[in-house]
């Protein structure tokens, strides 16, 4: 009896460690102390030092039930884009620059190829984030969890000056509300979608003239959008973000009112913007309430800024020339805290 008798091999795990490290290289930032392979992750501090006051963010969280679409159509190249996307972008959210990641993926059986090309979308991720990878897990579960399957999840450490904190303290009475366009579903409310659509491959692999010509999998398994870039590019342009909401898991009803204090309140137009055509397309097949939808997923803006009606036209010119799309979607009134959807 040994180890790989009981379901783990070890080997397996050190040609997975071989196959990513071409990935993970291609994340590296100056800062990076050492190289894969050891026990944690260094990374050098000295460089903000310029800052007057540094205050670490860190963002953690996974894919949900998304990774069942990567079984199904056996596509494992892009799911840790998400990973990465949904710690980023919560750092983003605060006004940090993301320094690095770790992940930590869980399967029933290593298969090397398989974990390597996760592991690309990992680095893809944080190539998009300008962050490092610096390190991770892989964990087999033999026993726990079916071979073929996994679950994959992460965290992202970033930094800010505390004077550049976005905090939504600052958000006021007549603040505009900027929404950066989604990729589509993002990484959320997977478990509604996999209810409304059959999840077989024949189903994922059906073409809908509604979805542009496009297959039903393709659009769902669309990596999640990172807005690292965007926000960077509009604190380089000299706006100040009064506040800045991830819309994920809840939708707007929940996470929009997460940037605001007492006595404002968030007033967003439905019809402000172009939504894909997956949402309307799952509302009507799964016949779900429109108040479920905005609940529940992005609707087709994965970002809500706040920020003062004379920086609009700035913000939105910078969000473009970082490769975003940028819609005016509502303001800020006073009342009791929270969102109204019109």
């Amino acid at each position: 009896m040994d180890y790989k008798n009981s379901g783990v091999d070890i080997e397996a795990g050190y040609k997975s460690v071989e196959l990513m490290k071409k990935y993970v290289k291609e994340t590296m930032r100056p800062e990076v102390l050492g190289g894969i392979g050891g026990f944690s992750g260094a990374f050098d501090l000295s460089g903000i030092s310029r800052m007057e006051d540094p205050v670490l963010l860190s963002g953690t969280d996974g894919c949900g039930t998304k990774v069942k679409l990567a079984f199904l159509m056996d596509k494992h190249d892009t799911i840790g884009i998400d990973a990465v996307a949904m710690c980023v972008n919560d750092v983003a959210c605060a006004g940090g620059e993301p320094l690095f990641f770790l992940d930590y993926i869980a399967c029933g059986k290593n298969y090397p190829e398989k974990i390597a090309l996760i592991v690309k979308g990992v680095a893809d991720g944080c190539k998009q984030a300008d962050c490092a990878l610096i390190g991770g897990e892989t964990a087999e579960h033999p026993g726990l969890m079916p071979e073929d399957e996994y679950d994959l999840a992460g965290f992202s450490v970033g930094v800010a000056d505390r004077k550049d904190l976005i905090t939504g303290e600052l958000i006021r009475d007549g603040d505009v509300l900027v929404g950066l366009k989604s990729t589509g579903i993002h990484s959320n409310g997977f478990s509604l979608v996999r209810n409304v659509f059959e999840m077989t491959r024949e189903s994922l692999d059906t073409v809908y003239d509604e979805l542009g010509g496009k297959s039903l999998g393709e659009v769902l398994l669309a990596p999640t959008r990172i807005y690292v870039h965007a926000l960077k590019a509009i604190k380089a342009a000299g706006v100040r973000l009064h506040g800045v909401s991830h819309i994920t898991g809840g939708g707007f009803y929940e996470n929009v009112p997460r940037m605001l204090h007492d006595g404002v309140r968030a007033v967003i137009k439905k019809d402000s913007y172009p939504m894909q055509p997956i949402f309307p397309l799952m509302q009507k097949k799964g016949n779900i309430d429109s108040h479920v939808m905005y609940n529940t997923f992005n609707m087709g803006i994965g970002m809500v800024l706040a920020l003062d009606a004379a920086d609009v036209d700035k913000a939105m010119e910078a969000a473009r020339s970082a490769g975003d799309e940028p819609f005016v979607i509502g303001e800020i009134e006073s009342g009791e805290k929270g969102v109204t959807l019109c």
